[in-house]
């Protein structure tokens, strides 16, 4: 019997356990589920015949390759930083694996050596990248196949809770996944096309460049540019676009505070921190204000007026709801100010219970038929998931999804690719996005005269 094994149990695996263990007995596999903390991984299993829980150290390189020798397939959702050691260990081990995570440099280097070895590295196979990605794909190439020159090319995706739950916080916003991918954000800056103009947005300020985007069935939300749109210009085939851009949704209200928390300058983990649980919040962002700011008179009020901010203002009031204020000792174990914003969007920004969370990608592309007298048109193809109350989030089920199917495909060797490979050739989107269908993954599209 061949043997899958799914390294992580954390938020964005449920979904992934459940789908591969709910296809295990058709299918002739059992499940490992490795974490750190295999009680976790237990919890997901539950009674399942074809699953076990088992304890895996990802910083143990060696042992993480000797454990994959012991396996067909390794399915990885640790967190991104960890993604080129767990690759490096399949490679050791000649195992293919499947990743959520974006193909960072690191691991692209592998791909020779994978390639020579007939040894998959598939990643970006989960929602934001993943799907979003593959579905844009798909549209592109039948566009293209149409005689279409596409103009423009935006793609947003989001995962925020539903519009019900929306105002469960003053936030309006629930953690849903990785809270370091959250506070993280806009720490490489983004750079994107703009009717052929070049625009950079550097890390600093990246929840100030902003615009509004109406999403069908959901209404208007605020988008942020996310990372490097341009290096998808060449391997999606989008060389005569004049705009080009890839961003966030949030509903309005998060980016103009979370702006502030970056101006502030607590989404830093290169510096540590002396005794960090042991300080309140308020020692922290003190510790965050310029030495001249360092002084008598309430924090909260420095603070508004270093940043310039009405101190009744909507940002102020929510940095005083988060408890960026407070007395309150941070406790847990972080050692870098991102890491206590973490820990504190996990304890603040709970989905409540029985609430649903919402998934969004949304993408608008403007193409050009030059053999139909340059006609133009405007597609907007919008997937909006909804996860279940009190139970699986969309989240987890769309991040889990994709790589739960690439698995089942590499398996059964209906995938054939090698090396590093990205799901935008159509040998792995199209079968992706079949299942995906049939797991009721649907996007619905809206065409309009451009």
């Amino acid at each position: 019997m061949k043997k899958i094994l799914i390294l992580g149990a954390g938020l964005s695996a449920p979904s992934l356990i459940h789908y591969l263990l709910d296809h295990a007995s058709q299918d002739g596999y059992a499940v490992a589920v490795g974490d750190r903390n295999p009680s976790l991984a237990a919890a997901q299993i539950g009674e399942h015949p074809a699953g076990e829980a088992i304890t895996v150290d990802a910083g143990d390189e060696a042992g993480l390759s000797s454990l994959a020798r012991g396996f067909d397939l390794v399915v990885s959702l640790m967190p991104p930083a960890l993604q080129p050691r767990v690759a490096r260990a399949c490679l050791a081990a000649r195992r293919s694996m499947v990743s959520a995570s974006y193909l960072d440099n690191e691991t692209r280097r592998l791909d020779g050596e994978a390639r020579d070895h007939g040894i998959a590295i598939l990643t970006e196979l989960g929602l934001d990248p993943g799907i979003d990605l593959m579905s844009a794909m798909e549209l592109v190439q039948r566009l293209h196949d149409a005689g279409a020159v596409i103009e423009s090319f935006e793609s947003y995706g989001s995962g925020v809770p539903a519009p019900e739950s929306a105002d469960s916080n003053p936030l309006r916003y629930c953690v849903t996944w990785n809270p370091r991918n959250v506070v993280m954000a806009a720490h490489d800056g983004a750079q994107s096309l703009h009717q052929n103009r070049l625009h950079i947005a550097p890390w600093h300020r990246i929840f100030a460049a902003t615009w509004p985007i109406d999403v069908p069935g959901v209404g208007k939300m605020d988008a942020y540019p996310n990372r490097d749109s341009l290096s998808y210009r060449r391997s999606m085939g989008l060389q005569d676009v004049q705009t080009l851009v890839r961003g966030t949704l949030r509903y309005p209200g998060w980016c103009e505070t979370w702006h502030q928390v970056v101006r502030l300058g607590l989404p830093n983990e290169g510096v540590l921190i002396p005794n960090l649980p042991e300080m309140s919040w308020s020692d922290l962002v003190e510790a965050f204000m310029p030495v001249h700011k360092q002084s008598n008179g309430p924090l909260d009020l420095r603070v508004a007026h270093l940043l310039d901010l009405d101190p009744n203002g909507l940002a102020m009031n929510n940095l005083r709801w988060l408890g960026l204020f407070s007395q309150e000792k941070i406790g847990g174990q972080s050692k870098t100010a991102a890491q206590a914003m973490s820990q504190l969007l996990q304890e603040r920004l709970v989905l409540p219970e029985g609430e649903r969370d919402m998934v969004i990608l949304h993408h608008i592309l403007t193409a050009r038929y030059p053999e139909e007298g340059d006609r133009r048109e405007t597609i907007r193809s919008t997937l909006v998931e909804m996860g279940q109350a009190g139970g699986l989030t969309a989240m987890s089920r769309t991040v889990g999804l994709p790589a739960g199917i690439a698995a089942r495909l590499l398996l059964r060797g209906e995938l054939t690719v090698t090396g590093c490979a990205l799901p935008v050739q159509r040998c792995i989107y199209l079968p992706l996005l079949r299942e995906l269908e049939e797991e009721g993954v649907r996007f619905s599209e809206q065409i309009a005269p451009a």
